[in-house]
């Protein structure tokens, strides 16, 4: 595949387990981070990217970190561990060098926040022989199609875009889940049998609201109530709906309550 492909096979693997928003990051030679925060998936300035890339900038992706998502990052996984991680879950691995060898993104049964992706990296990564180093919860991983400098410029690219089963993180949360699940909003992610390849570029709607389309029939069907499923989707619509938000939210649950049999 082209640079520009393999790009675009890491951004629909991230729609397709329900990342819309992302913060972007670029590094520089000098050391210089600059960030563009909370980006719709699908608008990356990919040309900016591109042009730093080519002037010696490393470049950097993950899900915004102020929400709660259904990944966990790996970082420096040998790639004989990744094939067997990634045929086993849902993952998105990406080969960032020979030296560096692989990232995963392992797809989870429900939504963590960053201390919850924290202590599930670290008890991941103890058992892949991950790097424990990358294990804060809201670590940065390499955006594919792009050089990798602090390996000489090897190319970055998607090895594994699966979906398998998601990855169940009761086990590695265990007592902290204990503690502390009556102070965290949780969200679950459901994987229809009819959801389409992650590898395909069509079959689906992607325009924002048939994700949020899709959100909302996930959350319904896993037993999250429709009054903070209209919250949240008034929240996530309004940067785009602005104060038509509250109506559309409203709008969206109800047809979506009678479509999944709410």
């Amino acid at each position: 595949m082209q640079a520009k492909d393999e790009t675009a096979s890491m951004i629909r693997w991230f729609s397709w387990v329900g990342i819309d928003r992302t913060d972007l990051a670029v590094r520089r030679t000098d050391g210089t981070m600059l960030w563009h925060r909370n980006l719709p998936v699908e608008r990356l300035p990919l040309d900016w990217v591109r042009a730093e890339n080519v002037r010696g900038a490393d470049a950097y992706v993950r899900p915004v970190r102020t929400d709660n998502w259904p990944v966990v990052f790996l970082d420096d996984v040998p790639i004989e561990v990744a094939h067997r991680v990634g045929r086993k879950y849902a993952a998105l691995v990406v080969h960032t060098s020979a030296a560096g060898g692989c990232h995963i993104w392992v797809l989870c049964q429900r939504c963590l926040d960053e201390q919850e992706r924290a202590h599930a990296q670290r008890w991941i990564a103890s058992r892949v022989g991950a790097d424990l180093g990358s294990t804060s919860g809201e670590h940065l991983g390499r955006l594919a199609g792009f050089k990798n400098w602090k390996r000489g410029g090897t190319w970055v690219n998607v090895l594994m875009a699966t979906g398998g089963l998601p990855w169940d993180p009761a086990m590695a949360l265990g007592p902290y889940v204990t503690q502390c699940v009556r102070n965290v909003t949780h969200c679950v992610k459901t994987i229809y049998d009819a959801a389409p390849n992650p590898l395909s570029a069509t079959g689906r709607d992607t325009s924002e609201s048939g994700r949020e389309w899709g959100w909302v029939c996930g959350l319904l069907e896993s037993g999250v109530d429709r009054a903070t499923i209209c919250h949240r989707l008034t929240e996530r619509a309004r940067p785009r709906r602005g104060a038509d938000a509250e109506r559309y939210a409203r709008h969206t649950v109800a047809r979506a309550a009678i479509a999944t049999m709410a």
